[in-house]
């Protein structure tokens, strides 16, 4: 009997070890590195690294782990073993923390030939003083909790918000990097919100000042700018944007530090879609945007704003008795 195996025509080209265009990668390699003379370019070259792609999210997990025990741990949380699980949680975060901290202090002053700032202990200061906002970020987060579950009918528990709900994991984030924020740590807290919105589609900037009982609901699309002003109990729907107006082409460095980004006030819901932009804008307390409202200007207090409904036009397919006509509402 013959072989099938056998029978087969072999590959003409499976032999050959080293494909012609593999040996082509030493002369391409060469073309970056004389790039990297190219001053309109950027590197990263001869620096102190800043190694936060596996931390960051250990760190946020760990977080997340100490925030709401008993809920993201690997193993039963009990009476019996509550002590020794969350000081292990939190000496370890400590430790990620701290190392992370002095990790970004030290490449900016390496980098950028600043002047000593004592790096380390720094970065132990800043990370005890995290640990030590623990018990305050905790009732912040349950206030946020509490919000999305009572406004939420589809919410059939507060477990369920915090198992689940992408726009409570990126507010999580958000407070941990404005802490961050406000200790002056450089990179970390916009690398950590960066991270959840690649998560979550949820940009907040960490620089953003939020209220109490702050409620995302779904959420994908969001963006919350630097110089943003958020008061209490206020909720937000999808694709809503808090930004700037227009910026000219060298804005940064005439508009950094400057309020770019609106002021919304206590009790405000803001529906899918609309757009707030400019740092003189204020949406005063209690109001109301609706879907796809654009807005630059300030409206006060108790103020509802919506779209005027568009005209409607229906066409009825061919096999329909009236397909001659069409009707618009």
């Amino acid at each position: 009997m013959n072989d099938p195996v056998q029978n087969q025509s072999t590959c003409r080209i499976g032999g050959k070890r080293i494909p012609d265009q593999r040996e082509s990668l030493p002369e391409a390699i060469k073309q970056i590195i004389t790039s990297l003379d190219d001053d309109a370019c950027f590197a990263h070259i001869g620096d102190e690294p800043i190694h936060f792609s596996i931390s960051v999210r250990d760190m946020v997990e760990k977080f997340r782990e100490v925030l709401f025990p008993g809920y993201f741990s690997k193993e039963k949380v009990d009476n019996a073993n509550l002590v020794y699980h969350l000081g292990q949680s939190v000496s370890q975060l400590y430790d990620i923390l701290s190392e992370q901290i002095i990790h970004v202090l030290r490449h900016d002053c390496l980098r950028y030939d600043l002047q000593c700032s004592e790096c380390e202990p720094r970065g132990h200061d800043a990370a005890l003083r995290m640990i030590r906002a623990i018990p305050d970020l905790r009732r912040e987060l349950a206030e946020d909790v509490k919000g999305a579950y009572a406004g939420d009918p589809a919410a059939k528990s507060h477990d369920e918000v915090i198992f689940s709900y992408p726009g409570l994991y990126a507010t999580m984030v958000y407070r941990i990097a404005n802490r961050l924020f406000k200790l002056q740590v450089p990179q970390l807290p916009r690398i950590i919100t960066e991270q959840a919105h690649s998560l979550t589609g949820i940009d907040i900037h960490p620089g953003a000042a939020i209220g109490s009982r702050f409620v995302i609901d779904h959420g994908t699309g969001i963006v919350i700018g630097e110089t943003s002003e958020i008061g209490n109990n206020v909720r937000i729907y999808q694709n809503v944007t808090i930004g700037a107006l227009s910026l000219p082409p060298d804005a940064g460095e005439k508009l950094r530090g400057a309020k770019r980004h609106p002021t919304i006030e206590d009790d405000v819901i803001i529906y899918s879609g609309a757009t707030i932009l400019g740092g003189e804008t204020v949406i005063g307390a209690r109001s109301v945007v609706g879907g796809n409202v654009w807005l630059t200007t300030s409206i006060p207090p108790d103020t509802k704003v919506f779209m005027e409904s568009p005209k409607l036009v229906y066409k009825h397919p061919p096999s329909h008795k009236d397909s001659r006509h069409e009707k618009t509402a």
